[in-house]
């Protein structure tokens, strides 16, 4: 069983659990009851949960989870994850527990262009550049700050109007090309930019990247980490700690893009997941990009007019 919103998709479904396996110990017990998950997971979306006084060893699938002094996690859930995802935690007697939780799919727009070859042959500059830019974005998002901005519900670094979701894909002739990994929001060029949570500044690129332009990378704590690319210009320097709401950058087309607009990206630990989830209900001068996101699912959908096709 699937339900599914405007803009944050599915908000419930199955929850199939296979036979808890626990060493010294034939007690079958529920992880999502124990850790207090707030949401089942979804392709592209996080849970936030609590782990028990006196229980460690949280991991999802093969990763270490960090809990923080009060028990409190979130774990986030790829946009490609497979069908189910295992929940492993060891209780305050030193018994381990597993459980298999279904992830539920969604329904990503994917676009077809038979006509199109997916890349033109990139130029000897680029691929001299490109592995460093790459080599540094990584070590950008490997730096675990204390920020306890994960905890936060996020507000949109910027409004305007929504010209590209999250997962959405092409195929180039039978060749898929890679996925957007974000959500664009179009405004003009110098629009200001606030930091979405609290965070620290992992990445203040020095000069435009190939593809990214001027990019800004804020870690939220807990392997959480949002991306800011195309930007026209960055406020902030790496290592500044930024608070909610504050100016960081402004929107430009640096890099490989075709107009003004921020692209916003976020990962979990170096999985994908739609910054869409990571909001509260929108206030008041987010109400405008809560109405994009409906008005831009409803396109896709064929409920109001034609699809869009992703950017970047």
């Amino acid at each position: 069983m699937r339900l599914r919103t405007v803009g944050a998709c599915v908000i419930a479904a199955v929850v199939v659990a296979s036979p808890v396996l626990a060493r010294n110990d034939d007690r079958a017990v529920s992880l999502m009851a124990v850790v207090q998950l707030d949401r089942p997971f979804v392709q592209g979306g996080i849970a936030r949960g609590r782990v028990p006084r006196g229980w460690s060893g949280l991991m999802l699938d093969d990763r270490a989870v960090g809990v923080a002094g009060d028990g409190s996690f979130l774990v986030a859930i790829d946009r490609d994850a497979g069908p189910m995802a295992t929940l492993a935690l060891t209780d305050a007697a030193g018994v381990l527990h597993r459980q298999q939780i279904a992830v539920a799919p969604r329904d990503w727009p994917i676009q077809r262009l038979d006509r199109v070859a997916r890349f033109p042959q990139p130029s000897a500059e680029f691929a001299a550049r490109r592995p460093v830019e790459l080599a540094r974005i990584a070590a950008a998002r490997d730096r675990m700050s204390e920020s306890a901005g994960w905890r936060q519900a996020f507000v949109w670094p910027a409004n305007g109007r929504i010209s590209g979701r999250f997962g959405s894909q092409r195929i180039y002739r039978g060749e898929p090309g890679a996925y957007h990994s974000g959500v664009d929001v179009a405004r003009a060029a110098g629009t200001p930019v606030v930091a979405p949570a609290d965070g620290v500044v992992t990445l203040a690129a020095d000069s435009p990247f190939t593809l990214e332009g001027w990019l800004l990378i804020v870690d939220h704590g807990m392997g959480l980490n949002s991306a800011f690319l195309h930007l026209s210009r960055i406020d902030v320097r790496e290592g500044d700690q930024v608070r909610q709401g504050q100016p960081i950058g402004a929107i430009g087309a640096s890099g490989r893009a075709s107009g003004p607009h921020l692209h916003w990206g976020v990962t979990w630990h170096g999985a994908r997941i739609d910054p869409v989830v990571l909001l509260g209900p929108p206030a008041r001068e987010d109400a405008g990009n809560a109405q994009e996101i409906s008005r831009f699912d409803a396109q896709r959908t064929g409920t109001s007019g034609t699809a869009r096709a992703a950017e970047d």
